[in-house]
């Protein structure tokens, strides 16, 4: 059986965030949700994430500098932008600071699954590369 991904779910709406991590650890995945990009940057500095879904507005630090942040922190993990939000320029950004991909809230957990497993295959075809 293929291995699962590790997914940081990063919202700071509480009832959002913890719905969406119940509907995807009922998909099989192992799921660590927080409330702010700071919370998330501190988890992926003690432990690696496969795909981080990550809001766009948050009041502390927002998913840009969290994504550029992530990216830094840990190159190979992949970052999938889920907001509200609709933007031209934020999505533009987030492709040019290395986000895997931009979906609008609401979003069915079926189509994030399929962009999570689609991330999280990336993620893995580039590592079986570099060794």
């Amino acid at each position: 059986m293929p291995q699962k991904p590790r997914v940081l779910v990063v919202d700071d709406e509480e009832r959002f965030r913890a719905t969406l991590a119940r509907m995807l650890a009922l998909q099989g995945l192992e799921v660590l949700a927080l409330g702010s990009g700071r919370e998330a940057l501190t988890a992926l500095a003690a432990e690696p994430y496969d795909v981080v879904v990550l809001d766009l507005r948050m009041p502390d630090l927002d998913g840009l500098h969290t994504l550029k942040e992530i990216k830094n922190l840990r190159p190979a993990t992949e970052v999938i932008i889920l907001t509200g939000h609709a933007n031209l320029d934020a999505a533009m950004e987030i492709i040019k600071l290395g986000g895997y991909d931009y979906l609008l809230k609401p979003c069915p957990v079926e189509d994030l699954m399929l962009k999570i497993d689609a991330a999280f295959e990336r993620k893995r075809e580039r590592e079986k590369s570099r060794k």
